[in-house]
Protein backbone atom coordinates (compact mmCIF):
# COMPACT_ATOMS: atom_id res chain seq x y z
CA UNK A 1 0.00 0.00 0.00
CA UNK A 2 1.58 3.70 -0.91
CA UNK A 3 0.52 6.80 -1.72
CA UNK A 4 1.62 9.08 -4.70
CA UNK A 5 1.71 12.41 -3.36
CA UNK A 6 1.73 15.71 -4.85
CA UNK A 7 1.96 14.86 -8.17
CA UNK A 8 0.08 16.51 -11.37
CA UNK A 9 -2.57 13.55 -12.60
CA UNK A 10 -3.69 13.53 -15.99
CA UNK A 11 -6.21 11.40 -15.44
CA UNK A 12 -7.81 10.93 -18.98
CA UNK A 13 -11.24 10.71 -16.96
CA UNK A 14 -13.80 13.17 -15.88
CA UNK A 15 -11.67 15.11 -13.24
CA UNK A 16 -9.04 16.00 -15.60
CA UNK A 17 -5.87 17.66 -14.79
CA UNK A 18 -5.96 17.49 -10.93
CA UNK A 19 -2.92 18.26 -8.61
CA UNK A 20 -3.97 15.72 -6.43
CA UNK A 21 -2.40 12.41 -4.31
CA UNK A 22 -3.48 8.70 -5.45
CA UNK A 23 -3.54 6.22 -3.17
CA UNK A 24 -2.72 2.28 -4.26
CA UNK A 25 -4.04 -0.90 -2.56
CA UNK A 26 -3.68 -4.75 -3.62
CA UNK A 27 -2.92 -3.78 -7.24
CA UNK A 28 -5.75 -0.85 -7.79
CA UNK A 29 -6.19 2.34 -7.06
CA UNK A 30 -8.32 3.27 -4.50
CA UNK A 31 -8.29 6.45 -3.99
CA UNK A 32 -7.63 9.99 -5.04
CA UNK A 33 -8.20 13.94 -3.89
CA UNK A 34 -6.06 16.32 -2.04
CA UNK A 35 -4.37 15.70 1.33
CA UNK A 36 -4.69 11.99 1.57
CA UNK A 37 -3.62 10.49 4.78
CA UNK A 38 -0.26 8.75 4.97
CA UNK A 39 -0.26 6.67 7.95
CA UNK A 40 1.47 3.09 7.61
CA UNK A 41 2.19 3.98 3.94
CA UNK A 42 5.11 4.20 1.52
CA UNK A 43 4.58 7.69 0.12
CA UNK A 44 6.18 8.35 -3.42
CA UNK A 45 6.68 11.99 -3.21
CA UNK A 46 5.71 13.02 -6.93
CA UNK A 47 5.74 17.07 -6.14
CA UNK A 48 6.47 18.48 -9.85
CA UNK A 49 6.08 15.11 -11.38
CA UNK A 50 3.51 14.51 -13.60
CA UNK A 51 1.50 11.27 -13.44
CA UNK A 52 -0.38 9.61 -16.43
CA UNK A 53 -1.71 6.51 -16.71
CA UNK A 54 0.00 3.20 -17.96
CA UNK A 55 0.57 3.75 -21.91
CA UNK A 56 -1.94 1.19 -24.30
CA UNK A 57 -0.58 0.29 -27.64
CA UNK A 58 -3.27 -0.53 -29.56
CA UNK A 59 -1.54 -2.53 -32.15
CA UNK A 60 1.71 -4.98 -31.57
CA UNK A 61 2.74 -8.48 -32.12
CA UNK A 62 5.75 -8.48 -29.32
CA UNK A 63 5.84 -11.37 -27.64
CA UNK A 64 5.38 -13.46 -30.52
CA UNK A 65 7.03 -12.18 -33.44
CA UNK A 66 10.97 -11.57 -33.08
CA UNK A 67 14.73 -13.18 -32.60
CA UNK A 68 14.49 -16.33 -32.24
CA UNK A 69 10.72 -16.55 -32.34
CA UNK A 70 10.42 -16.22 -36.64
CA UNK A 71 6.73 -16.03 -37.11
CA UNK A 72 4.96 -17.40 -34.05
CA UNK A 73 2.12 -14.77 -34.74
CA UNK A 74 1.86 -14.84 -38.54
CA UNK A 75 0.64 -18.58 -39.63
CA UNK A 76 1.06 -17.91 -43.45
CA UNK A 77 -0.74 -21.68 -44.68
CA UNK A 78 -4.76 -20.32 -45.18
CA UNK A 79 -6.05 -17.05 -45.94
CA UNK A 80 -8.28 -17.72 -43.30
CA UNK A 81 -7.49 -18.99 -40.18
CA UNK A 82 -10.36 -17.47 -37.30
CA UNK A 83 -9.50 -20.26 -35.57
CA UNK A 84 -6.34 -19.11 -34.12
CA UNK A 85 -5.18 -17.39 -31.03
CA UNK A 86 -2.72 -15.05 -30.43
CA UNK A 87 -2.71 -15.88 -26.40
CA UNK A 88 -0.76 -19.18 -27.91
CA UNK A 89 1.67 -17.46 -30.40
CA UNK A 90 3.19 -14.91 -27.14
CA UNK A 91 6.72 -15.86 -25.05
CA UNK A 92 6.22 -13.80 -21.97
CA UNK A 93 9.53 -13.72 -21.47
CA UNK A 94 10.33 -12.14 -24.74
CA UNK A 95 12.73 -8.89 -23.84
CA UNK A 96 10.28 -6.64 -25.83
CA UNK A 97 8.10 -6.54 -22.63
CA UNK A 98 11.09 -5.22 -20.42
CA UNK A 99 11.64 -2.67 -23.28
CA UNK A 100 8.06 -1.92 -23.38
CA UNK A 101 7.95 -1.09 -19.89
CA UNK A 102 10.67 1.11 -20.41
CA UNK A 103 8.88 3.55 -22.76
CA UNK A 104 5.69 3.82 -20.60
CA UNK A 105 3.80 0.70 -22.29
CA UNK A 106 1.84 -0.84 -19.46
CA UNK A 107 -0.76 -3.35 -21.95
CA UNK A 108 0.15 -4.11 -25.54
CA UNK A 109 -3.15 -4.94 -27.80
CA UNK A 110 -1.12 -9.08 -29.49
CA UNK A 111 -2.66 -9.21 -33.05
CA UNK A 112 -1.65 -12.44 -35.02
CA UNK A 113 0.38 -11.04 -38.04
CA UNK A 114 -1.18 -9.53 -41.32
CA UNK A 115 -0.49 -12.22 -43.49
CA UNK A 116 -4.23 -13.67 -43.54
CA UNK A 117 -7.81 -12.38 -44.17
CA UNK A 118 -8.55 -13.36 -41.25
CA UNK A 119 -5.86 -14.42 -38.96
CA UNK A 120 -7.33 -14.98 -34.92
CA UNK A 121 -7.87 -13.49 -31.69
CA UNK A 122 -6.80 -10.62 -30.43
CA UNK A 123 -5.59 -10.09 -26.79
CA UNK A 124 -4.94 -7.88 -24.26
CA UNK A 125 -1.53 -8.09 -22.07
CA UNK A 126 0.13 -6.77 -19.76
CA UNK A 127 4.17 -6.22 -20.07
CA UNK A 128 4.28 -7.63 -16.41
CA UNK A 129 3.02 -8.97 -13.80
CA UNK A 130 1.44 -12.54 -12.58
CA UNK A 131 -2.09 -12.01 -14.06
CA UNK A 132 -0.80 -10.25 -17.59
CA UNK A 133 -4.05 -11.61 -19.75
CA UNK A 134 -5.83 -7.94 -19.35
CA UNK A 135 -9.02 -9.46 -21.73
CA UNK A 136 -8.91 -12.31 -24.70
CA UNK A 137 -10.07 -11.96 -27.15
CA UNK A 138 -10.56 -8.14 -27.13
CA UNK A 139 -10.91 -8.60 -31.65
CA UNK A 140 -10.61 -10.57 -34.41
CA UNK A 141 -7.34 -9.63 -36.70
CA UNK A 142 -7.90 -9.20 -40.53
CA UNK A 143 -6.32 -7.80 -43.11
CA UNK A 144 -6.85 -6.32 -46.41
CA UNK A 145 -4.09 -4.72 -49.53
CA UNK A 146 -0.66 -5.64 -49.72
CA UNK A 147 0.00 -8.41 -46.91
CA UNK A 148 -2.25 -11.26 -47.95
CA UNK A 149 -1.28 -10.41 -51.73
CA UNK A 150 1.64 -10.46 -51.25
CA UNK A 151 2.16 -13.71 -49.18
CA UNK A 152 -0.43 -15.26 -51.47
CA UNK A 153 0.63 -14.87 -55.00
CA UNK A 154 4.18 -15.92 -54.17
CA UNK A 155 1.83 -19.11 -53.67
CA UNK A 156 0.02 -19.26 -57.13
CA UNK A 157 -3.16 -19.01 -54.46
CA UNK A 158 -6.09 -16.87 -53.83
CA UNK A 159 -6.36 -13.91 -52.71
CA UNK A 160 -3.96 -12.19 -55.69
CA UNK A 161 -5.95 -9.58 -55.55
CA UNK A 162 -8.38 -7.02 -53.59
CA UNK A 163 -11.25 -8.41 -55.25
CA UNK A 164 -10.00 -11.76 -54.06
CA UNK A 165 -9.43 -10.40 -50.40
CA UNK A 166 -12.94 -8.79 -50.05
CA UNK A 167 -14.68 -11.65 -51.42
CA UNK A 168 -13.07 -14.12 -48.77
CA UNK A 169 -13.64 -11.92 -46.21
CA UNK A 170 -17.38 -11.70 -46.82
CA UNK A 171 -17.56 -15.68 -47.31
CA UNK A 172 -16.25 -15.84 -43.71
CA UNK A 173 -18.86 -13.36 -42.55
CA UNK A 174 -21.76 -15.05 -44.79
CA UNK A 175 -20.33 -18.74 -43.07
CA UNK A 176 -20.53 -17.49 -39.81
CA UNK A 177 -24.01 -16.04 -39.98
CA UNK A 178 -25.38 -19.66 -41.47
CA UNK A 179 -24.20 -21.17 -38.63
CA UNK A 180 -25.33 -19.39 -35.96
CA UNK A 181 -28.50 -19.51 -37.97
CA UNK A 182 -28.29 -23.53 -37.60
CA UNK A 183 -27.34 -23.54 -33.76
CA UNK A 184 -30.16 -21.50 -33.25
CA UNK A 185 -32.56 -23.51 -35.13
CA UNK A 186 -31.55 -26.71 -33.64
CA UNK A 187 -32.65 -25.24 -30.44
CA UNK A 188 -30.13 -27.15 -28.29
CA UNK A 189 -30.73 -30.55 -29.59
CA UNK A 190 -27.49 -31.88 -30.51
CA UNK A 191 -28.55 -34.54 -33.68
CA UNK A 192 -29.78 -30.93 -35.01
CA UNK A 193 -26.97 -29.06 -34.08
CA UNK A 194 -24.37 -28.50 -36.99
CA UNK A 195 -20.60 -29.71 -36.94
CA UNK A 196 -17.91 -27.76 -34.31
CA UNK A 197 -16.29 -25.45 -36.29
CA UNK A 198 -13.80 -23.23 -33.93
CA UNK A 199 -13.05 -21.01 -36.48
CA UNK A 200 -16.37 -19.71 -37.11
CA UNK A 201 -17.18 -20.22 -33.13
CA UNK A 202 -14.84 -17.70 -33.03
CA UNK A 203 -16.62 -15.10 -35.44
CA UNK A 204 -19.72 -15.10 -33.41
CA UNK A 205 -18.43 -12.51 -31.33
CA UNK A 206 -18.09 -10.34 -33.80
CA UNK A 207 -21.42 -10.86 -35.25
CA UNK A 208 -22.75 -10.21 -31.84
CA UNK A 209 -20.86 -6.90 -31.39
CA UNK A 210 -19.07 -8.19 -28.54
CA UNK A 211 -15.77 -7.85 -30.64
CA UNK A 212 -14.90 -6.07 -33.27
CA UNK A 213 -13.03 -7.15 -36.79
CA UNK A 214 -9.87 -5.60 -36.47
CA UNK A 215 -8.56 -4.66 -39.93
CA UNK A 216 -4.57 -4.15 -41.21
CA UNK A 217 -5.98 -1.39 -43.70
CA UNK A 218 -4.63 1.63 -45.52
CA UNK A 219 -6.13 4.30 -47.57
CA UNK A 220 -9.22 2.76 -50.17
CA UNK A 221 -9.07 -0.49 -48.87
CA UNK A 222 -10.60 1.50 -45.44
CA UNK A 223 -14.01 2.11 -47.65
CA UNK A 224 -13.73 -1.51 -48.17
CA UNK A 225 -13.61 -2.72 -44.68
CA UNK A 226 -16.16 0.01 -44.28
CA UNK A 227 -18.83 -1.36 -47.00
CA UNK A 228 -18.85 -4.81 -45.19
CA UNK A 229 -18.83 -3.52 -41.85
CA UNK A 230 -22.15 -2.40 -42.83
CA UNK A 231 -23.49 -5.07 -45.05
CA UNK A 232 -23.25 -7.47 -41.46
CA UNK A 233 -23.42 -4.51 -39.36
CA UNK A 234 -20.23 -5.55 -36.86
CA UNK A 235 -18.15 -2.85 -35.37
CA UNK A 236 -14.57 -2.67 -36.90
CA UNK A 237 -10.97 -0.76 -36.25
CA UNK A 238 -9.19 0.42 -38.64
CA UNK A 239 -5.44 -0.34 -38.15
CA UNK A 240 -2.63 1.28 -39.88
CA UNK A 241 -5.06 3.18 -41.36
CA UNK A 242 -2.79 5.69 -43.52
CA UNK A 243 -5.05 8.02 -45.68
CA UNK A 244 -7.26 8.49 -43.28
CA UNK A 245 -7.00 12.29 -44.12
CA UNK A 246 -9.32 11.45 -47.50
CA UNK A 247 -12.30 10.05 -45.44
CA UNK A 248 -12.76 12.06 -42.40
CA UNK A 249 -16.67 12.23 -43.22
CA UNK A 250 -16.91 8.52 -44.23
CA UNK A 251 -14.97 7.42 -40.58
CA UNK A 252 -18.16 8.99 -38.36
CA UNK A 253 -19.58 5.68 -39.47
CA UNK A 254 -21.44 3.87 -35.96
CA UNK A 255 -19.57 0.81 -37.29
CA UNK A 256 -15.87 2.48 -36.92
CA UNK A 257 -15.35 1.42 -33.24
CA UNK A 258 -12.44 3.42 -33.43
CA UNK A 259 -8.89 4.01 -35.99
CA UNK A 260 -5.58 3.25 -35.17
CA UNK A 261 -3.00 4.71 -36.84
CA UNK A 262 0.25 4.17 -37.06
CA UNK A 263 3.44 3.67 -37.11
CA UNK A 264 4.53 7.20 -38.29
CA UNK A 265 8.31 6.39 -39.21
CA UNK A 266 7.06 3.68 -42.06
CA UNK A 267 8.54 4.37 -45.56
CA UNK A 268 6.10 5.30 -48.19
CA UNK A 269 5.78 2.36 -50.78
CA UNK A 270 3.75 2.05 -54.18
CA UNK A 271 0.09 1.71 -54.03
CA UNK A 272 -1.85 1.61 -50.51
CA UNK A 273 1.71 3.07 -48.58
CA UNK A 274 1.69 6.40 -50.70
CA UNK A 275 0.65 8.33 -48.16
CA UNK A 276 1.82 9.18 -44.06
CA UNK A 277 -0.96 11.55 -42.78
CA UNK A 278 0.18 11.80 -38.64
CA UNK A 279 -2.12 15.00 -39.16
CA UNK A 280 -5.19 12.61 -39.73
CA UNK A 281 -4.64 11.54 -35.83
CA UNK A 282 -6.24 15.65 -35.09
CA UNK A 283 -8.51 15.34 -38.32
CA UNK A 284 -10.13 12.44 -36.63
CA UNK A 285 -9.87 13.42 -32.83
CA UNK A 286 -11.96 16.74 -34.02
CA UNK A 287 -14.66 14.85 -35.10
CA UNK A 288 -15.30 12.85 -32.52
CA UNK A 289 -14.12 9.69 -33.83
CA UNK A 290 -12.00 7.53 -31.32
CA UNK A 291 -8.12 7.42 -32.49
CA UNK A 292 -5.35 5.76 -31.03
CA UNK A 293 -1.80 4.99 -31.98
CA UNK A 294 0.54 1.94 -32.51
CA UNK A 295 3.90 0.67 -31.84
CA UNK A 296 3.25 -2.60 -34.51
CA UNK A 297 6.18 -3.61 -32.64
CA UNK A 298 8.61 -4.89 -33.12
CA UNK A 299 8.13 -4.56 -36.78
CA UNK A 300 9.21 -1.15 -35.82
CA UNK A 301 10.76 0.30 -32.05
CA UNK A 302 8.89 0.20 -29.20
CA UNK A 303 9.49 3.91 -28.36
CA UNK A 304 7.07 5.04 -31.28
CA UNK A 305 4.36 5.92 -29.24
CA UNK A 306 5.97 9.19 -27.70
CA UNK A 307 7.16 10.17 -31.41
CA UNK A 308 3.33 9.51 -32.51
CA UNK A 309 2.22 11.66 -29.86
CA UNK A 310 4.77 14.58 -30.56
CA UNK A 311 3.58 14.52 -34.29
CA UNK A 312 0.50 14.82 -33.90
CA UNK A 313 1.00 17.83 -31.44
CA UNK A 314 3.34 19.16 -34.27
CA UNK A 315 0.09 19.05 -36.39
CA UNK A 316 -2.42 20.66 -34.42
CA UNK A 317 -3.04 18.64 -31.52
CA UNK A 318 -3.68 19.43 -28.27
CA UNK A 319 -0.68 17.54 -26.07
CA UNK A 320 -3.97 16.25 -23.29
CA UNK A 321 -5.93 14.81 -26.38
CA UNK A 322 -2.61 13.51 -27.57
CA UNK A 323 -1.94 11.66 -24.66
CA UNK A 324 -5.66 10.34 -24.59
CA UNK A 325 -4.38 8.44 -27.53
CA UNK A 326 -2.13 6.12 -25.90
CA UNK A 327 -3.98 6.20 -22.85
CA UNK A 328 -8.12 6.60 -22.25
CA UNK A 329 -8.66 6.17 -26.31
CA UNK A 330 -6.58 3.50 -27.07
CA UNK A 331 -8.01 1.11 -23.89
CA UNK A 332 -12.07 2.15 -24.95
CA UNK A 333 -10.44 1.21 -28.56
CA UNK A 334 -9.06 -1.98 -27.87
CA UNK A 335 -11.94 -2.57 -25.29
CA UNK A 336 -10.53 -2.88 -21.57
CA UNK A 337 -11.42 0.75 -20.52
CA UNK A 338 -13.22 -1.14 -17.66
CA UNK A 339 -9.07 -1.69 -16.39
CA UNK A 340 -6.64 0.65 -17.76
CA UNK A 341 -6.21 3.89 -19.97
CA UNK A 342 -7.35 6.35 -16.73
CA UNK A 343 -6.53 6.71 -13.61
CA UNK A 344 -9.71 6.59 -11.71
CA UNK A 345 -10.74 4.63 -8.07
CA UNK A 346 -11.15 0.76 -9.13
CA UNK A 347 -8.92 1.10 -12.03
CA UNK A 348 -5.59 -1.08 -12.40
CA UNK A 349 -2.63 0.84 -10.97
CA UNK A 350 -0.84 1.00 -14.00
CA UNK A 351 1.01 4.16 -13.30
CA UNK A 352 3.56 6.46 -14.82
CA UNK A 353 5.63 9.11 -13.35
CA UNK A 354 7.34 11.59 -15.63
CA UNK A 355 9.36 14.76 -15.20
CA UNK A 356 7.47 17.03 -17.88
CA UNK A 357 4.06 15.97 -19.95
CA UNK A 358 5.60 13.71 -22.54
CA UNK A 359 3.28 14.79 -25.54
CA UNK A 360 4.04 18.12 -24.68
CA UNK A 361 8.13 18.24 -23.67
CA UNK A 362 10.94 16.74 -26.13
CA UNK A 363 12.88 16.50 -23.13
CA UNK A 364 10.12 14.23 -20.59
CA UNK A 365 11.76 11.86 -18.46
CA UNK A 366 9.93 8.53 -17.71
CA UNK A 367 10.59 8.22 -14.13
CA UNK A 368 8.85 5.47 -13.10
CA UNK A 369 6.24 2.63 -14.07
CA UNK A 370 4.34 0.36 -11.51
CA UNK A 371 2.03 -2.13 -13.30
CA UNK A 372 -0.47 -3.54 -11.35
CA UNK A 373 0.73 -1.56 -8.23
CA UNK A 374 4.13 -3.09 -8.17
CA UNK A 375 7.50 -0.44 -9.28
CA UNK A 376 8.81 -2.32 -12.48
CA UNK A 377 10.91 0.12 -13.65
CA UNK A 378 12.89 3.18 -12.28
CA UNK A 379 15.05 5.46 -14.67
CA UNK A 380 18.94 5.46 -13.67
CA UNK A 381 19.78 8.53 -12.21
Amino acid sequence: MYVIKNGTLYTMDQQGVIQADLRVDEGKIVEIGAGLSTEGMQVIDAAGKCVTPGFVDAHSHIGGIGPGMEEDLNEITNPLTPELDAYYGINPRDKAFQTAISQGITTSCLAPGSANVVCGWVMAYKSAGKNRVVKRPVAMKGAMGINPKGCYSKKNQAPMTRMAIANLMRTYLRNVKEYMKKKEEAAGDPEKMPPFDLGLEHGILVMEKKIPLKVHSYMHDMMTVLEIAKEFDIKITLDHAQGASDYYEELTDEHVQGVIFGPTCEPLFPGEGGKLDPECCKGLDDRKVPVAVMTDGPVTVVNMLLYEMGEAVRCGMDPVRALAMVTSNAARIVGVEDRVGSLAVGKDADILIWSKLPSEAVDAVLEQVMIDGTVVYTAAK
